[in-house]
């Protein structure tokens, strides 16, 4: 049975909707209205505030930190300074991706790993013989994000602006209502977004000063729905949905490595031996027979389907994550969109897909699975780059 995490209290008492969903063993709410719209705008036209405890949080220290998490991820976070974040996955020994998620370094020795999926188990086997400690602190930190356009005067109201020139993936120490925090510039709806790190014991104080300095920027609270949406609109993959990992995967075919799945940018291959990378190297050189795609949907064609029944078209409410086949124009199987979602803000029926490499190039025409009145259809759909949502205040 899932448990509460620290915002429980605040958090419950709003969700009217009683819509939860089990996140990591945690009670996690989906909407706290019927519908997530309010939500969804409060990302995209003033700012969310969401709980993100349930991710799991590991700290590594010592002398040897950096080098051992060197050898587990495909990037190298050796090069990354004090008080900075970098996006990461790391892999098994085939190259085929186990999760991804972040990699703080808070000075030379201490850094944080965050994942969704639990990594305490493959980061003891890789610090074997090394000077480091590892500890999992997911039941001890809690955690807030906050996204949108006005989220950095929310939280710079609520800290005394400390944020106020806070960098891209970067990380301020600050206090707020006179509680420790870690505030990063880092957030899963590709847009202006702060992450905020505190004790469990501080955690009611926190969400309560958020709230009361957010006020004035329009700050809603926003569950797991809403993000869905945003986070296909930002081109973000999803563990469990647009990939598996390795270790759960029963047949190669569902494997991935981080080049099929748009990561290859990561991947540091001219340094010392890491896991996974002969494999990824000799990827590298021969070209992936795959990748990670977004498709725009023809609205008209789709439109049309529905008409010739007589029925208004149907997009799914939030994010939809069902896989779906995707086809080249002569019904040939290529592929599969993981997830998608009709855009709000963009006004587009958008997915992530996987095809094969000779299908990704934008703009290419490929058609996708759609059901209509019982019959399975398929609409047309152009291959374009992501992220499909991509605001300057992002990295402003």
């Amino acid at each position: 049975m899932p448990i509460a995490t620290p915002f429980h209290p605040r958090t419950s008492a709003r969700c009217v909707s009683l819509f939860y969903k089990d996140w990591a063993g945690y009670w996690a709410v989906r909407s706290y209205d019927t519908t997530h719209e309010r939500e969804y705008f409060a990302f995209r036209h003033a700012c969310g505030l969401i709980d993100v405890t349930p991710l799991y949080k590991y700290d590594v220290r010592g002398r040897d930190a950096a080098r051992v998490l060197a050898r587990v991820m495909a990037r190298d976070v050796r090069k990354l300074k004090a008080n900075q974040v970098a996006y990461v996955c790391w892999c098994d020994d085939d190259g085929h991706v186990l999760d991804d998620g972040t990699v703080t370094r808070f000075d030379a020795d201490n850094f944080r790993v965050t994942s969704s999926e639990p990594a305490l188990h493959w980061l003891r086997r890789a610090s074997r013989g090394f000077q480091i400690t590892i500890e999992d602190v997911s039941h001890r930190i809690a955690a807030l994000s906050i996204q949108g356009p006005t989220s950095r005067d929310a939280v710079n109201a609520a800290c005394g602006g400390d944020v106020a020139k806070l960098g891209f993936f970067r990380l301020a120490q600050s206090r707020i209502d006179g509680v420790d925090v870690q505030i990063s510039r880092t957030g899963y709806t590709g847009d202006l977004g702060y992450e905020i790190w505190m004790l469990n014991e501080d955690a009611l104080r926190v969400y309560d000063a958020l709230m009361a300095a957010g006020r004035a920027y329009g700050i809603e609270p926003a569950g797991l729905d809403a993000m869905d949406v945003t986070r296909v609109e930002a081109g973000f993959i999803l563990n469990g949905v647009d990939y598996y990992p390795a270790t759960r995967c029963l047949i190669p075919s569902r494997k991935s490595t981080p080049y099929e799945l748009g990561l290859g940018w990561m991947v540091h291959l001219e340094r010392e031996p890491f896991f996974g990378r002969d494999a990824l190297q000799r990827e590298k050189q021969r070209g992936s027979t795959r990748m990670l795609v977004g498709l725009e949907l023809d609205w008209d064609e789709f439109e049309g389907m529905f008409r010739a029944h007589g029925l208004p078209p149907e997009v799914h409410p939030g994010g939809w994550r069902d896989a779906r086949p995707v086809y080249d124009t002569r019904g040939l199987f290529i592929g599969q969109a993981t997830s998608g979602a009709w855009s709000p803000i963009l006004k587009k029926n958008l997915a992530l897909a996987t095809v094969k490499s000779d299908y990704a190039a934008p703009g290419t025409t490929v058609r996708m699975e759609v059901t209509v009145e019982y019959e399975r259809r398929a609409v047309r759909a152009t291959v374009v780059e992501t992220p499909f949502f991509n605001p300057e205040r992002k990295r402003a």
